[in-house]
């Protein structure tokens, strides 16, 4: 006799509030950054008191976005974020094209009109779905409260599978209101999304060959490695090939910068070795990388004698920028496994190139043009000597989040990254105030490791209101402003292109208009100043000695500095600066 089954459970009443919340803790969300206001304000309510979720109070809705990526980044789980509808939503536009532009995974929750005031101009009405787009990996707008655990476990899964991204989930507020069903999902039900994530074994076998034949070879590392977790296949791949590894912007740390193998990273202000050797390469392995523009400086003159092996999770970067002789779509963490596997039958049927010329010619150029800097001339303080100690007494266990220009680059030059997810940044859009949030979000989600937001006295200005949020929620975060009273990397490109016409890009902070010190006191935090060389590691120190609340260092530095090595704009790698007015010959190296 056939059991009987137990009766269906009865679906749980409540509102599409309640139902967003609990969806919230069904997929596992920890972390809430967000501001409430009217739209949204209905799904505060069960947020009070609901258990495991901690919603962080932002004081700018940009903020809980950056906040949220910085979560993402730190951990690699996705990040959540939520506003209010109107200028709410349009608040997170930033962050989310942020986040898409460098394949983070987060869920942007807004508040909507309702849906009898939607297309009426309604006050505090936007189309954000419409406005999101081009720039979300995919965008919701909930006509049913019943359909809200579907959608927000979509979100989630969308968000993080494939390549990541951010997707938005609008809600109007009548449906927060009104009661509903809650039935979560037993599966989803996606039929037009498919990510490609193992390679197909054709193509890797052949990609294989080609690395077994190349005599001239380089590794270049995106961060769609970094996004795949697959620092170690990465790692045993060099090991196993012995082939040269340059890591880009977004993939340092991806593989240790203290391993011999490692060349730097290229682009407009990578190092001299790594750009070269991308150009005199006879074969580009690109892992997880885009060809960005700032990597490959003129595309057409680009790495010219390579042949080009590009995988990537996303078939559309495939061919997109440079055509690959060998096309692999896939994860990196499975490509690269796969990979191993295949080179090594490779090396066991006898075909291996000689890769000892490249490694002389390689060490040559290391050894003919190192990363370094000058001091200033008027005695000033070295940002680059600032930043450097940062890394150098901080460690490689510590995270290092910079904001976007000059410092950027000499943090990503001047820090040792040892580490996977010890360095965020924000790469593609480039987004000026991205540092001091996404630090938040950073050590909210890593709370037991040091976060060193390195920042410029311009995206300071943007974003250090979040600061008060760190204060009041007990997040530590450890700020450095590297204050030259301009925003220096305009400035730079002022002094070279534009014979020094400083247009409108003194700041005024070396007059302390704003006084930092003062500043970070107002905001909850210590405030501390550095204006000399030799006061440098005290003040890092008594920083690192700081547990209990959010520390800024205002370092004074010199105005004049500029991040070397270069290539212009639209120039040819080939046309790299090593310093100003100094361009090397790559086939007979010179010591600078």
């Amino acid at each position: 006799m056939t059991e009987p089954k137990p009766p269906a459970r009865a679906p749980e009443r409540m509102t599409g509030a309640q139902s967003l919340v609990r969806s919230l803790q069904r997929v596992g969300a920890e972390i809430v950054f967000g501001i409430p206001g009217g739209a949204i304000l209905p799904a505060y309510d069960p947020l009070f008191d609901a258990e495991g979720l901690r919603h962080i109070l932002v004081r700018h809705e940009q903020g809980a976005g950056h906040a949220a990526t910085g979560y993402a980044q730190a951990t690699g789980k996705v990040g959540v974020c939520i506003a209010t509808s109107g200028p709410g939503a349009t608040n997170l536009v930033t962050p989310i094209a942020d986040a898409y532009m460098d394949s983070v995974p987060i869920v942007a929750i807004t508040g909507q009109v309702g849906r009898a005031m939607i297309g009426t101009d309604a006050f505090q009405e936007a189309d954000i779905c419409g406005i999101t787009m081009p720039i979300t990996k995919h965008n919701y707008l909930v006509q049913d409260g019943a359909d809200i655990p579907r959608v927000i476990a979509e979100a989630f899964h969308i968000a993080a599978t494939g390549r990541p991204g951010p997707v938005l989930v609008d809600i109007p507020k009548d449906v927060l209101v009104e009661e509903t069903d809650f039935v979560w999902p037993t599966q989803l039900e996606l039929p037009g999304y498919r990510p490609t994530t193992k390679p197909h074994g054709k193509q890797v076998r052949e990609a294989a060959r080609l690395i077994a034949a190349a005599e001239r070879p380089v590794l270049y590392v995106g961060g769609g490695v970094l996004k795949a977790r697959a620092a170690a296949e990465l790692r045993l791949l060099a090991d196993l090939t012995g082939i040269p590894v340059v890591t880009t912007l977004m993939a340092r740390g991806a593989f240790p910068d203290s391993h011999a193998h490692n060349l730097g990273m290229p682009g407009m202000h990578g190092n001299v070795t790594a750009v070269t050797a991308m150009q005199k390469a006879d074969l580009l392995i690109a892992l997880g990388a885009r060809f960005d523009d700032r990597v490959t400086g003129n595309l057409d003159t680009f790495a010219p004698e390579a042949k080009v092996v590009h995988a990537d999770v996303d078939p559309a970067e495939i061919g997109k920028n440079r055509i690959a002789d060998v096309p692999i779509v896939g994860d990196a963490k499975a490509v690269i496994g796969e990979l191993v596997d295949a080179v090594r039958a490779e090396y066991a049927a006898g075909h291996h190139a000689d890769l000892a010329p490249w490694w002389e010619q390689l060490d040559q150029w290391r050894a003919t043009y190192p990363l370094g800097y000058d001091l200033p001339e008027d005695g000033s303080l070295s940002p680059q000597y600032v930043i450097s100690r940062i890394g150098a007494i901080a460690g490689t266990d510590a995270v290092y989040v910079a904001g976007v220009g000059q410092h950027q680059m000499w943090a990503s030059q001047f820090v040792t990254y040892d580490k996977p997810y010890t360095w965020l940044n924000s790469g593609g859009l480039g987004t000026m105030g991205y540092a001091v949030p996404a630090a938040m979000g950073a050590k909210v989600g890593v709370p037991d490791t040091t976060v060193w937001c390195i920042d410029g006295d311009g995206c300071f200005q943007m974003t250090n209101q979040e600061l008060a949020t760190c204060a009041i929620e007990g997040i530590p975060v450890k700020v450095a402003v590297i204050n030259n009273g301009n925003l220096g990397m305009v400035r730079q490109w002022q002094t070279l292109f534009y014979d020094g016409r400083y247009s409108n890009t003194g700041l005024g902070t070396r007059r302390m208009i704003p006084d930092f010190v003062k500043l970070a006191d107002a905001l909850g935090c210590v405030g501390l100043r550095c204006e000399k060389a030799d006061e440098v590691d005290d003040v890092i120190a008594q920083a690192m000695a700081i547990d209990d609340r959010p520390v800024v260092i205002d370092f004074v530095v010199g105005e004049d500095a500029m991040v070397w090595p270069m290539v212009a704009a639209g120039a040819s790698n080939d046309a790299i600066q090593h310093a100003r007015d100094l361009r090397p010959d790559f086939d007979t190296p010179q010591a600078v």
